[in-house]
């Protein structure tokens, strides 16, 4: 920077010096000056920024303890919960049983789960066996059930339904124990699929239709007509004679009384009333007889039933009655319809299937008893 000079330290004018010689060196004290103003300013600038310093190190100095005091307080605060937690747990570690207790409760501990593992397997084993034995003795029922279809009505299709079932569940059980039940089951359903079973059903039907007819039969008037005499009457009245007014008289008194002296055929009384009545009755109920012992299958009684309709037809209406004819002739063409089979013995079948669930009950008591010997030799003793 530069400096102010006063009028007395201006230098002088130097004198011209001639040229040629060499000029001297005057005085120069005011570069001396300015150094030690610039050395002061630079001092001074110094102290100033080792001041600044200084306080920027005492307040980093103060940020620092703020900071490590609030670190000493967390760090207080932390092992002040740490001595709490220290604390309880040595109080939980006082309520604990010792040593050798614990290993006492852990050796009933493990005994416990291995007797409820035992348990389980047991408990599995029963279910899984309830459930076969229920199964099996389903199929056994099954078979009496075929068994009894067959003796009471000779119903093949439902014995053959039922004996399929039994052998859907002996299938279902995947054993090969069961190979000889289903052998002789094989055999039953062959022998009742190759069994002519007769259409009960229809023949029950028919016998109905026939019930129904019966209960509409309408007895036929007789009418009479002997030889040659009723043309000889009608010759005389178309002739015109003075006697034909008897004649016509007798023609028509022929058609209410009538006496035949030579008579070559049966006339029976005309039915009306109670007694025609009483006659369909008796039909009805031998229909419905015979339609009884066709669902049941009993030859005997089916026959018997249509010859007592036919009997009463025969008895009670003229042959010339075209319906009665009629029903007469289907009663003959029904009367030697089969309808009794022989049904096929499923005694084998159920003996089979009843020597294998017995074989089935001795082998699981078998295994229960080696369970529970087995169990007992886990149990520790005293």
């Amino acid at each position: 920077m530069s400096e102010a000079t006063t009028p007395n330290e201006q230098e002088p004018i130097a004198p011209d010096v001639p040229a040629g010689k060499p000029a001297t060196a005057p005085n120069q004290p005011a570069p001396r000056g300015n150094a030690l103003a610039a050395l002061a300013l630079l001092l001074g600038a110094g102290g100033v920024a080792v001041g600044a310093w200084g306080v920027w190190q005492v307040r980093d100095i103060q940020l620092r303890e703020q900071q490590q005091l609030a670190q000493l307080q967390q760090t207080s605060a932390q092992t002040d919960a740490l001595v709490a937690q220290t604390r309880e747990l040595n109080s939980r570690l006082e309520e604990l049983p010792p040593a050798a207790e614990l290993a006492g409760q852990r050796r009933l501990l493990s005994q416990l789960q291995g007797d409820q593992q035992l348990l389980n397997q047991r408990l599995e084993s029963l279910l899984g066996a309830s459930r076969q034995d229920w199964r099996l003795a389903e199929a056994e029922h099954l078979l009496r059930l075929a068994s009894l279809r067959l003796s009471a009505l000779q119903d093949i299709h439902s014995a053959l339904a039922l004996v399929e079932g039994a052998d859907e569940i002996l299938r279902s059980q995947d054993d090969p124990a069961a190979f000889a039940a289903r052998e002789q089951l094989a055999n039953s359903l062959e022998a009742l699929r190759t069994t002519v079973d007769p259409d009960r059903t229809g023949l029950f039907l028919q016998l109905g239709a026939l019930r129904d007819q019966a209960a509409q039969l309408q007895a036929l008037p007789p009418s009479f007509a002997a030889a040659g005499e009723g043309g000889a009457l009608s010759e005389l009245a178309a002739a015109g004679e003075p006697s034909s007014w008897w004649v016509r008289g007798l023609e028509a008194l022929s058609q209410y009384v009538r006496l035949d002296f030579d008579a070559q055929q049966n006339i029976r009384p005309l039915l009306a009333g109670q007694g025609l009545t009483q006659v369909r009755l008796t039909l009805s109920l031998a229909f419905e007889q015979a339609q009884w012992a066709a669902l049941h299958g009993h030859t005997a009684v089916y026959r018997q039933a249509l010859r007592q309709a036919r009997d009463i037809l025969g008895g009670h209406f003229n042959a010339e009655n075209p319906d009665s004819r009629a029903l007469a002739a289907r009663i003959d063409e029904l009367l030697e319809r089969p309808i009794e089979v022989q049904v096929p013995d499923l005694s084998g079948s159920l003996n089979a299937v009843q020597a294998y669930i017995a074989s089935k009950q001795s082998a699981r008591v078998q295994f229960d008893s080696a369970v529970e010997a087995e169990s007992a030799e886990q149990e520790p003793r005293p």
